[in-house]
């Protein structure tokens, strides 16, 4: 598996960044030919079951996720469970460092991922966690912008 890690901080609360992260919806704008889905009705938490669609009209496939862990404001991971992409995901949602001691506020996002492609074979995996960092450090980047 090709394991990859994004970190950031951005400004915004913990709260408001957990809430970004975890409107499955908002994914869709961030990765390319990618539509997101949430299969089960709201709120989200375990056993959410998530679906991004990747392809362009028939030439696609469905990457399915089900949350299970769910630590409201702090963790969140997801199992893929589909037949082309496996692995999990993962994320963690901490206020920044010193927040609060300096008057600042401001929160640090791990997002952590270990991704295999069914049928890619293992010497590529290195070039999977070098495009899972490029992608999804933008979807990141994208869902926290203030």
């Amino acid at each position: 598996m090709a394991l990859f890690v994004i970190e950031r901080v951005t400004p915004l609360p913990p709260a408001e960044a957990w809430r970004r992260l975890t409107t499955w919806e908002r994914h869709t704008a961030t990765v390319p030919l990618t539509r997101m889905t949430v299969r089960t009705p709201p709120p989200s938490g375990t056993d959410t079951v998530v679906v991004a669609r990747t392809g362009v009209g028939r030439l696609g496939f469905d990457d399915p996720m089900r949350v299970t862990r769910w630590e409201p404001e702090r963790h969140c991971r997801l199992e893929k469970t589909g037949r082309v992409v496996l692995g999990w995901a993962e994320f963690d949602v901490l206020p920044r460092p010193g927040a609060g001691l300096d008057g600042g506020t401001g929160t640090f996002v791990r997002w952590r991922e270990d991704l295999r492609v069914r049928g890619l074979p293992r010497a590529l995996d290195g070039l999977t966690s070098l495009a899972g960092r490029l992608v999804f450090g933008r979807a990141v980047d994208t869902l926290l912008r203030p």
